[in-house]
């Protein structure tokens, strides 16, 4: 009899030792996932509206409608928390017509095409952005505050441009500063050059100083610069890039070639991330150049992730979804949509996609991945579905309960089955480590 109730005792307390080193295992995984803060960006390249583009969008003799263009590309950007892109066109002057290249005027419903999309910043600093003058400057100014977004990169009055706005989300601090090389053949009046902020190294330097002492987290700067239709950066982008690196940049975007080149990682113990990088263009996002390398690009997306216990910021695998934009006819008329290129091989293809176009769309996303890697492989192709499925983690790591290597549990129905398609495609910084219950 003493010996069973010995053994039972004993079976008892193992018991009772196993389930409390697993609730404290559990105590621990779930405090290590509350301090993890995490942001996704989407960045793109020229936000262009040519003349055909604002005919295709009319809908009244005074009225236009863009946000179709975005309705295929819209749910990839319902999964990111910052989108950003470079808007080059001036928006609505009054008393001036809509005109295309080279001298672009475009209808504010532009921009709301553009919120609709799901973008928040603009950045307006590039060679258009002095079309019209400072009237241009500063109408599209007042059209982005009207529809409610932000820009960086051009400003109203000097104590604007010198103000240090810092952005927060999800419990990091970032910062979006944007250059551009010029502004074509016009010249911005020297009381007043806080209009359009210009690629100056000493005024880089300065600002990205103020940023870091003001708490900024990430310091992002967008430079409008390099060769049109280079698909490689130049020797003047490279050296500007490296000076930005030094003054303590820890991510650079670039845009203006309208084609796609390289993305490059770099390390610096002057950044505040674990390793940063530059995509030196990122191409066209919306346009009417139909010609091969400026009829598509790339949608840039990453994650950083801070730890809230030591302040720590860590940038996830960069990657991007490859996008072709489509012009012609449809049910609804003459448009122009942005595709994701893996469309082209998805189970339904639109009915208004013809075999040309299908064709392109292939030749697009090969171009895409052989151009941003080629100074890199490390970089993961996006989708729609993966996007989705990040953010479904996402929400699952802030709201549910995450254990690990628990064996009593190992019979639970994996809630990602049907997704088992995807996740055999999503790398390391996609998926998490975890398997996740009710």
């Amino acid at each position: 009899m003493a010996v069973f109730y010995y053994m039972t005792n004993r079976i008892i307390f193992t018991i009772i030792f196993l389930l409390s080193s697993k609730l404290l295992s559990l105590e621990i995984n779930r405090q290590r996932c509350d301090s993890l803060s995490t942001v996704d960006f989407s960045f793109v390249g020229d936000i262009m509206c040519h003349s055909t583009q604002f005919k295709f969008a009319k809908v009244g003799k005074d009225s236009f409608n863009f946000k179709p263009v975005y309705r295929e590309i819209k749910p990839y950007f319902d999964n990111s928390d910052v989108i950003v892109g470079n808007l080059e066109t001036v928006i609505e002057v009054k008393g001036v017509n809509f005109s295309g290249y080279p001298v672009f005027n475009t209808p504010k419903e532009f921009l709301e095409g553009l919120k609709y999309a799901g973008f928040n910043f603009l950045s307006t600093s590039n060679n258009h952005t002095f079309d019209i003058n400072e009237h241009g400057v500063l109408s599209t100014l007042k059209h982005i505050k009207n529809i409610g977004l932000k820009n960086v990169g051009t400003y109203s009055s000097q104590s604007n441009r010198d103000s240090v706005v810092i952005n927060e989300k999800n419990g990091i601090k970032f910062a979006i500063l944007s250059y551009t090389y010029d502004v074509n053949l016009y010249e911005i009046p020297e009381s007043k050059s806080y209009l359009v902020n210009r690629i100056d190294k000493k005024i880089i330097e300065n600002d990205i100083k103020n940023y870091r002492k003001k708490g900024a987290d990430l310091v992002i700067v967008f430079f409008h610069f390099g060769l049109e239709y280079a698909k490689s950066p130049n020797s003047y982008q490279k050296e500007i890039v490296k000076k930005t690196i030094n003054f303590g940049a820890d991510i650079i975007i670039g845009s203006h070639p309208h084609t796609l080149q390289p993305i490059e990682y770099f390390k610096s113990n002057n950044s505040n991330i674990d390793s940063g990088f530059v995509a030196y263009s990122l191409g066209n996002f919306i346009s009417n150049q139909r010609w091969r390398y400026s009829d598509g690009g790339a949608i840039l997306n990453f994650t950083i992730e801070k730890n809230q216990l030591n302040g720590k910021i860590s940038l996830a695998e960069v990657r991007y979804l490859p996008i072709w934009v489509y012009k012609g006819q449809t049910e609804n008329g003459s448009e122009y949509i942005i595709l994701p290129t893996d469309i082209s091989v998805s189970d339904s293809i639109p009915n208004y996609l013809s075999k040309e176009d299908l064709r392109l769309m292939s030749e697009c996303s090969e171009d895409t991945y052989s151009i941003l890697t080629n100074f890199t492989k490390n970089i993961e192709i996006d989708s729609i579905k993966k996007s989705k499925l990040r953010r479904m983690k996402r929400d699952y790591l802030a709201n549910k309960i995450f254990v690990q290597d628990i064996p009593v549990l190992h019979n639970k129905k994996n809630i990602f089955i049907n997704y088992s398609d995807t996740l055999s495609l999503v790398h390391a910084d996609s998926t998490l480590k975890y398997q996740i219950y009710d």
